[in-house]
């Protein structure tokens, strides 16, 4: 599939699929590509420092295993709270700013143009996001960092469930919308669909997954013992 390249002079005013998509206001990004991912991935890495430092000096017993998904969960609490948070408050001028989360909001609309068109079901499925997810994740890592088992595996159910079903959501309605009704939101090129689209979505269909099934083992085995316990002193 062929690519339609901006271009002012075709009289296209911003880079993004469909090309009569209304981007008001656009302006191209003005810090390289590299600069941006590295400042972004460079906050992303203090911020997880940040939450592994203070787990690990609140409970030096923490197990690697534990530091892993707290590391997950610090994670998608700055994406949630921070970054889309960003979305949510800046949704209509994202597309004239130069702010880092601004332009990284633009360069990732290319693989999906309703972040720049202020799109209501994105708007509002970010929304419930930064307020549901956001704040559950940071939970989630104090429970692990207190040992409270049984609130830690409830909260990482709630949590990975949120995720999958957000993420079958946004698969979803992408593909519909292309299937049916014939509209591209990403751009053609792979690095956009595969990379961006697809690629960076992929882990929050993956790892909910694992720890969901990590819990439902753990919520398991706690019940297995509440159940022989019942047995023996019914035996007595």
């Amino acid at each position: 599939m062929s690519s339609t390249p901006y271009s002012p002079l075709d009289g296209i005013s911003h880079p993004y699929y469909p090309p009569d998509a209304t981007v008001p206001f656009y302006t191209a990004n003005t810090t390289p590509l590299l600069t941006i991912l590295l400042s972004f991935a460079g906050l992303i890495s203090l911020f997880v420092l940040i939450c592994l430092t203070l787990s690990r000096y609140a409970n030096p017993k923490l197990q690697q295993s534990d530091l892993a998904v707290i590391a997950w969960f610090a994670v998608c609490g700055f994406l949630h709270l921070f970054f889309e948070g960003y979305f949510v408050l800046n949704h209509k001028t994202i597309p004239s700013s130069q702010y880092l989360f601004a332009q990284l909001w633009k360069e990732y609309g290319l693989s999906d143009s309703r972040y720049l068109t202020a799109d209501p079901f994105m708007v509002w499925i970010e929304t419930l996001t930064v307020l549901i997810w956001g704040p559950l994740s940071l939970l989630t890592i104090y429970l692990i960092t207190t040992n409270q088992h049984a609130l830690r595996h409830i909260t990482q159910v709630v949590v990975c469930i949120g995720h999958l079903y957000g993420v079958a959501l946004y698969y979803g309605t992408c593909h519909y919308i292309e299937k049916y009704r014939g509209l591209q939101y990403s751009r053609p090129e792979w690095v956009y669909y595969w990379g961006y689209y697809a690629g960076m979505n992929a882990p929050w269909a993956v790892v909910p997954v694992l720890l969901l099934w990590g819990s439902v083992k753990e919520i398991k085995r706690a019940f297995r013992a509440v159940q022989e316990d019942d047995i023996a002193k019914k035996g007595l």
